[in-house]
Formats: C-alpha cells, sequence, structure tokens
C-alpha cells in the first residue's frame, strides 16, 4: 500500500459568458427545444467568445481550484490539460496555461481521450502523486467545441457546449487509523475498433483541417451505457467498497438518457447523482469536474463522502475513479 494518499485540494470551473438557449439554436438550426429537452435533457450550453481559447477557459477554472486548495501557482509541480481542441496543434495547451498563471517551470502536457480524458488525466496525476515525483497537480478538462461543430447536422451541433473544469490534487501522508482519503481506485480502456462511432473527420496528417464532429448516437448510447456502468462496477470491485456506500455518482454529461440508464444498471438512486447537463449541455473532457465543482459549490457534495466519477466518450475510451472527498 502506498504511503502517500491523492487528494482532491481544490475544485474550480470557468464557463463562457455567452449562454446559447435551445430557442436561441432554433433560430439557426432546424431544431426546437421541446426535441432537444426529450432526446437530451439539455436546455442550454455556454459558447466561447471568439477571442477566448481553451488556455483561457482552462486558466480561469485554474485560479479558482487554486484558490480553493489555498495554494498559488508555484506549489504546482504537474498541470495535465484534458482536450480535443488545443490552442494550437503544439506546443500543449498545457504550457499555456502554465505562463498565464505564472506557474514555474515544471511537467506540463496535454492529453486526448475526449470526453473520458479528465479521468485519463486525473489517474496519471495520481501516479506521479503517489511515487512522490510531485506534491500538487493541477489536472484540468477544458473544451471550446462550439469551434469544430457542423451547423448542419442538427443530431449533434445541439448537443455540445463549451467550459473548463479543474482539480488540485495534492499528496498527503496515509494516516493508518483513518478511512483513506483521497483517490481511491481507478479505471480506464479504450476500444479503437468503436472510433467511427465518434470522431472529428480532420487532422493534421489526413485532411490538413480540424474537421467536424460525427456522431452515430444509436452505437454511442448503447455503448456509453454498457461501458460507464461496467466501470463502476469495475472501480468499486477493485477498491471493495460496495455501490450502496456511494454517496455521489458524477457522470459525463453528455445525456440525461444515459445518465438514468447507467443508474438504473447500478442500483442508484436518482438522488445520488449530480446533473448538470440541462445547464452545461456535453463539454467533453471538463463534464465531469463541472459537476464536481457545482455539486461543492450548492454544498451537496461535502468532505469525507465516496463520489465515483465515470465517463465515455470518442476513441471509444472510458473510465471511472472512486474517489473520498
Amino acid at each position: 500500500m502506498s504511503t502517500i494518499e491523492t487528494v482532491i485540494s481544490g475544485v474550480g470551473s470557468y464557463l463562457p459568458k455567452n449562454v446559447v438557449t435551445n430557442h436561441d439554436l432554433a433560430k439557426k438550426v432546424d431544431t426546437a427545444d421541446e426535441w432537444i429537452r426529450s432526446r437530451s435533457g439539455i436546455g442550454q450550453r455556454h459558447f466561447a467568445a471568439d477571442d477566448e481559447a481553451t488556455s483561457d477557459l482552462a486558466a480561469k477554472a485554474a485560479w479558482h481550484a487554486l484558490d480553493q486548495a489555498g495554494l498559488k501557482p508555484r506549489d504546482i509541480g504537474l498541470i495535465i490539460v484534458a482536450t480535443v481542441t488545443p490552442d494550437r496543434t503544439f506546443p500543449s495547451t498545457a504550457v499555456y496555461v502554465q505562463e498565464k498563471i505564472g506557474a514555474p517551470p515544471g511537467i506540463a502536457f496535454d492529453i486526448s481521450a475526449a470526453c473520458a480524458g479528465f479521468l485519463y488525466a486525473t489517474n496519471i496525476a495520481h501516479d506521479f502523486i503517489r511515487t512522490g515525483q510531485i506534491k500538487h497537480a493541477l489536472v484540468i478538462g477544458a473544451e471550446k467545441l462550439s469551434c469544430f461543430l457542423d451547423w448542419e447536422d442538427r443530431g449533434t451541433c445541439v448537443l455540445f457546449g463549451d467550459g473548463a473544469g479543474a482539480v488540485v490534487l495534492s499528496g498527503e501522508p496515509a494516516q493508518t487509523a483513518r478511512e483513506p482519503r483521497g483517490i481511491l481506485a481507478t479505471y480506464l480502456s479504450a476500444d479503437g475498433r468503436l472510433a467511427p462511432h465518434l470522431y472529428a473527420d480532420g487532422g493534421p496528417s489526413t485532411t490538413g483541417t480540424v474537421g467536424k464532429v460525427r456522431m452515430n448516437g444509436k452505437e454511442v448510447f448503447r455503448n456509453a451505457v454498457e461501458e460507464i456502468s461496467g466501470a463502476v462496477f469495475e472501480v468499486t470491485e477493485r477498491a471493495k467498497v460496495a455501490r450502496s456506500e456511494i454517496d455521489w455518482f458524477v457522470p459525463h454529461q453528455a445525456n440525461i438518457r444515459i445518465i438514468q440508464s447507467c443508474a438504473k444498471k447500478l442500483e442508484l438512486c436518482e438522488s445520488k447523482i449530480i446533473v448538470t447537463i440541462e445547464k452545461h449541455a456535453n463539454t467533453s473532457s471538463a463534464s465531469v469536474p463541472l459537476a464536481v465543482d457545482a455539486g461543492i459549490r450548492d454544498g451537496r457534495i461535502k468532505r469525507g463522502q465516496l463520489l465515483v466519477f465515470a465517463a465515455l466518450g470518442g476513441g471509444l475510451a472510458w473510465g471511472s475513479a472512486l474517489v473520498r472527498y
């Protein structure tokens, strides 16, 4: 057993000021509020301004997380940004965040695992911390998805929004006399055979363009329910924790029907689920930390409670994390 526990010492989020309702979208897309709500549970989303880059969203969320943790940028030894909408092909968005918050030289890089990106990044940071390489890590999920939506495809363009969520993970000495804190277990997986169901149809080495979001909604739905539920089963089994002990299920906010189907499969009461999709839409890698921050700010999530995070996205990639907050 590791003598270091990886605890969440701070959480923060940022949503762009521009709120776009379903009624607003209906003015430019062949759609309607009732059509969107009934299929996804989404009522509105936030879109970044033209001059707002993903690193701007990420840096603002990072400041909020640092403030809650009571830390300064100089305390951070690792910055990971999970994103599919980087500022540039290279360098990483993380180095731009590093510069914008005034963090000193240290480890900084991006990871691309779409909607599961925040969980992949959390697992990586956890390994850096528990092996003693760093003390504090900034893990950020940030997306400006509005920059590559196809406004001719009403089945996808109405589902996404922009935003960023950040957590500060800190290494603390394990106290054997107390209940384990922080990250108790993680689980990650992917299956490239399923990539054609959710992807962007562009890239530097293929089309030389950013491309647009493409999705086979029926197949994504089916796989999401199966793999998100399976990831929760796996992570609770690894931690030897009964699902009945979970205080809050914080799933990826892609579709309210996926969330409800997962809850039913997991035999979790819907009153134990943090849901933000109505206000935020699908923000890909930002959705889980955005939901966690919302739950903390409104007082539902409290210190000492047991949380399970789970997500699935393009790749298809999925994962989960069990955390004692």
